[in-house]
């Protein structure tokens, strides 16, 4: 099975690139490794917020899972005949979230909040706006066409039993909701890739939390055809979806394993993202959002493109974010970026415990320093 588009229409870049040597699609991998956006990912949650356990997961780890999951599949179709690209699969499991706000999912609602607009902030957008224009002190990666389209398409959250690739050529640009579909079937791979990820993942985390979750709580029926180890889940699924999707022209789950990946996500709802500990949690860090908000707004509103004020202020983190606002004046005064805009993509970009101690700075005050 091949891909609808022209190899021309995927390896598209916005500035082109003699002597590709490492190939297209290791190209955008080591783009995106190298990126200051990709780095902090191990600092930002992926549903346990500010982890002290080493041993919880973490965005930087989730988008690693999701990497090596589709180009696992990729490499079990292929074996039937397909002509899927594995590098291609393992460039957009990279670069997908690297748009995520500080504190997952949370973050994300607190951002939309901040906006005063119902999905103003989309970390599915936001990781195609940081690979394509933000990153690189507003230059972005140079990523193919089809590394940014399977960024931007992921959607998590919607959880579909098969997909197919579109064959319309879409202006990424221009797109404002998650009804995108891939043009690629690594993208779409990539789609079933990012659930497979997390849903057991969590699970795993959850079990570490004290008086959180136990192993009763899963159901039978999910312990019996799953598993409760992350790598029994993980394996279960991606063997179901090579197998169901070989002799298909879609990529797709059985009904019994769409069934069970919906049983634990309703699991997984209810017993660890909706839990009373990580909603109250959540208050906090929405807090922490909405102030940094308020905090950067104000800030530019009285100092606006002033660079050298910034860098007089008290607290590091004014300075830092006038050093951003100052790398980033060039793509700012070209796209003419509203305010409230520009402090969204700054706190976006912080990791959890960077907006952590953003928040002590603005809220505490700085010990006076005694000379004896």
């Amino acid at each position: 099975m091949k891909n609808p588009l022209t190899d021309k229409t995927y390896n598209k870049r916005r500035i082109p690139k003699k002597y590709p040597v490492r190939g297209e699609y290791f190209r955008d991998q080591t783009a995106i490794l190298h990126s200051m956006e990709f780095r902090r990912l191990k600092h930002k949650t992926q549903v346990f917020f500010a982890p002290e356990n080493d041993h919880v997961c973490t965005r930087i780890e989730h988008v690693l899972h999701v990497a090596t999951i589709s180009a696992s599949v990729c490499k079990g179709l292929n074996k039937y005949g397909w002509k899927l690209d594995t590098e291609l699969a393992y460039a957009i499991g990279l670069g997908h979230d690297l748009g995520h706000a500080p504190f997952g999912h949370t973050g994300e609602e607190a951002l939309c909040e901040a906006l005063n607009k119902p999905n103003s902030f989309i970390h599915e957008i936001h990781s195609y706006k940081i690979a394509e224009h933000l990153a690189q002190d507003g230059h972005g990666l140079n990523l193919t066409f089809a590394v940014l389209d399977g960024i931007i398409c992921h959607c998590g959250e919607k959880f579909d039993r098969a997909i197919a690739p579109s064959n319309i050529i879409k202006e990424l640009d221009s797109i404002t909701d998650r009804a995108s579909i891939p043009n690629t079937y690594e993208g779409c791979i990539m789609r079933f890739a990012d659930k497979i990820a997390y849903l057991g993942r969590d699970l795993e985390d959850a079990f570490m939390v004290e008086d959180f979750i136990n192993i009763n709580n899963v159901p039978k029926n999910i312990k019996k055809k799953l598993g409760n180890k992350n790598g029994e889940i993980i394996n279960h699924f991606v063997i179901n979806l090579i197998e169901s999707s070989k002799e298909s022209t879609e990529i797709k789950l059985s009904a019994q394993y769409y069934e069970l990946m919906n049983e634990l996500k309703i699991f997984n709802y209810k017993y660890i993202y909706n839990n009373k500990k990580m909603l109250e949690f959540g208050k906090y860090c929405k807090k922490i959002i909405l102030a940094l908000f308020e905090h950067f707004s104000e800030l530019i509103l009285n100092f606006g493109n002033d660079f050298e004020k910034y860098k007089s202020l008290n607290l590091k983190i004014d300075r830092s974010f006038g050093l951003y606002i100052e790398k980033m004046n060039e793509y700012y005064s070209k796209t003419k970026a509203p305010i409230k805009q520009i402090v969204v993509n700054f706190i976006a970009g912080m990791t959890d415990h960077y907006a952590i101690e953003a928040m002590k700075q603005i809220s505490l005050p700085k010990p006076i320093t005694f000379i004896k």
